[in-house]
């Protein structure tokens, strides 16, 4: 489950964005440069990698030559699973075509790759919620599938019929963290990547989601918001969301604990929605996006954090959406999300820059 860019509107009260990718205009090349904002000191060589609707979650192979991500491109109003090829931008959709795609990752080798679909529950596109209940996420019923890079040979990882997803490889190649409803609450569990050897890694209540394997396989970094045992009310009515498939994330803060479950605590305290996080080169910082300066405002930046909170230090700084963001394998390369630079309001497209430390 993410933030999606389109979604980080309701935020604020938030919902999508205008955009919903269907409208239609001649390509620009690809990939293009463009500028910076002021103040985006750690960026250079900015390039837009897609044109048009939305594109979120890009993850790089472990070869850095490939990334995968989800887009709402070919007319369909629900995520698929795509590859590109970054040295000339070649795009193929892995996924089936139905249902609704999320969270990618590249296998060792890099020549399969992991992602959430709902294709094997509905195969329809969900509708949005009811907006009378207010900004929330839907809880599609997401399980883990495997697939060849070209798009064949998918077999399925979890069979569990609710949320499951958020999946990243560890470094070591062995092991899968991700993100599921299976027992009832949002949690964080770990398997191997053949889907056997299931480790539950967090057991308090409320939403527990969003992990990422440090570089060096010991520590796990994730978005959470626990309800404090006197907030019963707020305990309920997150547990009655749950039944009907949905959660309210306009609070989340980090957290960070050891790759068994061992050692959680929280490292920031911010405010808002903290959330995305990977790791910086080096392993002793978090890259993260977080509207905490106005949480009610669509305008997302990317941040960088000392693991334990401190340091915080702005990296983007547009007007509008930055999210997403994961480093290339030896660190060099920056991938994110954003709403910069859209000629329709509200799509949402991928961007790579050099990173300068």
């Amino acid at each position: 489950m993410t933030i999606r860019p389109a979604l980080a509107a309701l935020l604020l009260g938030a919902a999508p964005f205008a955009s919903t990718g269907a409208q239609l205009r001649a390509p620009r090349p690809l990939p293009r440069p463009i500028p910076g904002d002021s103040g985006e000191r750690h960026l250079r060589n900015i390039r837009q990698l897609t044109d048009g609707g939305e594109n979120a979650e890009a993850y790089f192979s472990h070869d850095g030559k490939w990334l995968t991500f989800q887009s709402t491109r070919d007319g369909r109003t629900c995520d698929q699973q795509y590859v590109m090829r970054l040295a000339d931008a070649k795009t193929t959709r892995v996924s089936t075509g139905q249902g609704k795609t999320t969270c990618g990752w590249f296998l060792p080798g890099d020549e399969r790759l992991f992602f959430g679909s709902s294709h094997g529950v509905d195969t329809a596109c969900a509708p949005r919620p009811d907006p009378s209940k207010g900004y929330v996420w839907r809880l599609d019923p997401f399980d883990i599938y495997t697939v060849s890079r070209d798009g064949k040979g998918l077999k399925r990882l979890t069979n569990y019929g609710v949320y499951t997803a958020e999946g990243v490889l560890s470094p070591d190649g062995k092991r899968i963290v991700f993100t599921s409803l299976k027992d009832g609450d949002l949690d964080i569990y770990t398997m191997n990547v053949d889907g056997t050897d299931i480790k539950r890694l967090t057991f308090q209540p409320g939403y527990d989601g969003g992990p990422w394997w440090s570089p060096d396989g010991k520590q796990i970094v994730y978005r959470a918001w626990h309800y404090a045992p006197e907030d019963t009310a707020g305990l309920r009515t997150y547990q009655e969301l749950l039944k009907q498939g949905l959660v309210r994330p306009g609070k989340m803060e980090l957290w960070v604990m050891d790759a068994d479950g061992g050692n959680q605590r929280q490292i920031t305290n911010l405010g808002g929605a903290n959330f995305g996080p990977s790791w910086a080169p080096g392993g002793k910082q978090i890259v993260f996006s977080s509207n905490h300066k106005n949480p009610r405002s669509r305008n997302f930046d990317l941040y960088l954090v000392n693991l334990d909170g401190t340091g915080l230090e702005q990296i983007t700084f547009n007007k509008d959406f930055d999210g997403f963001p994961m480093f290339s394998p030896d660190g060099r390369k920056i991938v994110w999300a954003s709403n910069r630079f859209d000629t329709v309001e509200g799509e949402t497209n991928l961007f790579m820059a050099d990173w300068v430390p």
